[in-house]
């Protein structure tokens, strides 16, 4: 029986110091505003918490980005320029051209074409081009476009300011990898999890594998529609996900920076 029990034990300490561990490295800038333009307070709520990557869906509608989760929900003030660029200009100007402050925190804007991939992705280099100085590679904000993306074999003729969100299950070449900015995939896809025990160790080492092959490429990983709760993005934490997607801005900056190292 001792046997055993000394057993139990040092398993769940090492599943404490691998949650502990991977806890440590976590800050706010792990932190992903799924559908950022649906807050009360676009960018600025996720801003304030000094997220590192927000999200936005953009509809092109006659030569104007739009952004809305729906055609339906399109209003004329809601421009992607008046809702996500100007204030990240604004903010770069008074940042000495970074977007945060500090020194090396970057931000990610993961920006989701609803309208026709070519069109859309076409106004919207447009309208950043003038200001590609504050964007990555060479500035602190990374634009990664996502939706309707053109095919891989496509990414080399795209200005380098824009990087494209893969997916773990794509072979790219060396040449394409280099225009991915993120990797992203469904939780659906690995699991029916709900957030609430423990998630089933099946589905753990399928995202498990899944994340630590994408970091063996370089590339950071988000998983969507996780269910969002502290358990949740304690148990995404401890698989190294990169990005913890999140519909609860405030209650996920809290936890980051108030959560036992």
């Amino acid at each position: 029986m001792k046997k055993f029990t000394s057993f139990f034990i040092s398993i769940a300490l090492s599943i404490q110091i691998v949650t502990a561990q991977s806890a440590k490295s976590y800050s706010t800038a792990q932190a992903h505003s799924h559908n950022d333009y649906e807050r009360a307070r676009p960018f600025e709520d996720a801003y304030e918490q000094q997220f590192g990557s927000l999200e936005a869906d953009v509809f092109l509608v006659n030569d104007t980005l739009f952004v809305a989760h729906t055609l339906k929900d399109i209003r004329p003030n809601r421009t992607f320029t008046s809702l996500y660029l100007l204030p990240i200009l604004q903010k770069t100007e008074q940042n000495n051209g970074r977007i945060y402050p500090q020194d090396n925190v970057p931000l990610q804007l993961l920006i989701d074409l609803k309208t026709e991939g070519e069109s859309t992705l076409a106004a919207l280099i447009k309208i950043l081009e003038p200001h590609k100085q504050i964007l990555a590679p060479t500035g602190s904000v990374r634009i990664v476009v996502s939706g309707n993306v053109p095919d891989p074999s496509q990414f080399e003729k795209y200005p380098n300011f824009i990087y494209f969100d893969g997916r773990p299950e794509n072979a790219y070449t060396p040449a394409q990898i280099a225009h991915v900015g993120l990797i992203s995939q469904a939780f659906q896809k690995y699991s029916k999890w709900n957030g609430e025990g423990p998630l089933l160790e099946k589905d753990r080492k399928k995202i498990q594998k899944m994340v630590n092959d994408m970091h063996d490429l370089g590339k950071k990983v988000r998983v969507w529609a996780t269910p969002d709760n502290i358990n949740s993005w304690k148990t995404m934490m401890a698989l190294g996900v990169d990005y913890l997607n999140t519909d609860k801005v405030r209650e996920l900056g809290d936890y980051l920076r108030t959560a036992p190292r």
